[in-house]
């Protein structure tokens, strides 16, 4: 286990950039012409910086970027 001491101004740089970062692959996962084996991919990314993201936003925040449906389930309709 890791840990690192960040105060406030960092804290809220971090959250700024997962949140960025999370938007574009919610963005990028709704493309159509994206392959299937790139959107797994962005979908494991996704996950990691949800996890981080969690650690450090309140409850609030992470049900705003918690994902509702999968992209594979979205393929399917």
């Amino acid at each position: 286990m890791l840990g690192f001491l960040i105060d406030d101004r960092e804290k809220q740089e971090i959250e700024y950039l997962l949140k960025r970062e999370m938007d574009e692959i919610l963005f990028d996962l709704k493309d159509a012409r994206i392959e299937y084996i790139v959107k797994r991919a962005m979908d494991e990314r996704y996950a990691i910086l949800f996890s981080l993201f969690r650690r450090i936003a309140s409850h609030k925040e992470c049900l705003k970027y918690m994902k509702r449906t999968s992209f594979k389930d979205e393929s399917n309709q």
